[in-house]
């Protein structure tokens, strides 16, 4: 249970078109929200905007949620993390995750499995990199470094620059419960997706039994304020409409199986199998009131701050708020939190 809860703003990554942040950044900094997180998928990068707003900002925390393991080898996101550790003067909170099939082997031309594996050893080179106490190598069969074949002239090396901070927060962003218990075994923070306050504290109770001390969980909630309740609600439905029938293919679909865990997989299957018919409407309103109520924030500002009430109650440390942009809800939602 978080005492206090950490307030961050979660800007995701662009749609069809650019989507510059930085009033919506400087504002949040101002009203005292502590980080703000891009993220990407397979459209706009993480990292190049989370630069533009650090450079324009000078106090609020910088993350990734979540920046995916198999558009980078590990050594160039450690590059990528110290130079923007650098830049910022330690503000980086470097979100990682495997992402899924459709996109890591449809997207990025790489292979998916053993991604558990695959994370240990991205995490243990990164940690290589910014240590810099000796020339980096990797004895795993997924990162092996040096490169074992091509001209057999490869060796190891150390970064030539000197990192700010030698360990930089690292979060990982992981649905299922063995990936989760290996972000409270080596990570610093995790950042989950589509959590409910009150149905998934018990199915993750067990992978995060052996989390440190100061262990970040910075969940992102969707706010919808709307003084119509229903409308709110069935504005919020189609985010998740599009995850379980969009983001991942009919026979494997890691967001639809979060569902499934809640008790939601009848209805979960049925939008995804409307979504995938082209009924996407009815895709949407086949998501039921009570998850969407339970994912996001909607309604009146009053209705939210009930509800804000399960997430005080919760194991999540930090709300990373979406969907707001606008100072003055910026600001009232910063109240309802800290007041």
């Amino acid at each position: 249970m978080a005492d206090d809860l950490e307030l961050g703003l979660a800007v995701g990554y662009w749609g069809a078109a650019a989507d510059d942040a930085t009033e919506s950044v400087r504002a949040a900094e101002a009203l005292g929200y502590t980080s703000v997180w891009t993220a990407e998928a397979y459209g706009s990068d993480a990292f190049t905007p989370l630069a533009w707003y650090g450079a324009r900002t000078r106090n609020i925390g910088l993350g990734t949620a979540i920046a995916q393991m198999s558009a980078r080898t590990p050594v160039a996101t450690a590059m990528h993390a110290l130079t923007l550790d650098h830049l910022s003067g330690g503000r980086l909170r470097l979100g990682i995750g495997v992402s899924g099939p459709q996109v890591v082997e449809g997207w990025y031309g790489r292979p998916f499995p053993r991604p558990l594996q695959r994370t240990r050893e991205y995490i243990d080179i990164m940690r290589q990199v910014w240590r810099r106490e000796a020339p980096v190598t990797g004895g795993g069969p997924h990162y092996p470094l040096p490169y074992p074949g091509g001209t057999g002239l490869g060796k190891p090396l150390r970064s030539i620059t000197h990192p700010l901070r030698p360990r930089i927060p690292v979060y990982l962003g992981a649905e299922g419960p063995k990936n989760v218990a290996l972000a409270a075994e080596i990570a610093d923070g995790w950042v989950p997706m589509f959590y409910h306050p009150l149905l998934s504290p018990p199915l993750y109770a067990d992978a995060l039994a052996g989390a440190p001390a100061g262990f970040d969980i910075a969940c992102t909630v969707t706010v919808v304020e709307h003084d119509d309740t229903r409308e709110a609600l069935r504005l919020a439905k189609a985010p998740y409409a599009f995850y379980i029938g969009g983001m991942g293919a009919r026979e494997r679909n890691f967001h639809l199986d979060v569902f499934v865990r809640l008790g939601f997989a009848e209805a979960a299957h049925k939008v995804q199998d409307l979504f995938l018919a082209g009924r996407r409407a009815e895709a949407v309103d086949a998501v039921p009131d009570e998850l969407a109520d339970g994912l996001a924030l909607v309604g009146p500002l009053p209705r939210i701050a009930e509800r804000l009430q399960a997430w005080r109650a919760s194991p999540v440390t930090t709300l990373l708020l979406a969907g707001v942009r606008d100072e003055p809800r910026l600001r009232a939602l910063r109240d309802l939190v800290k007041g």
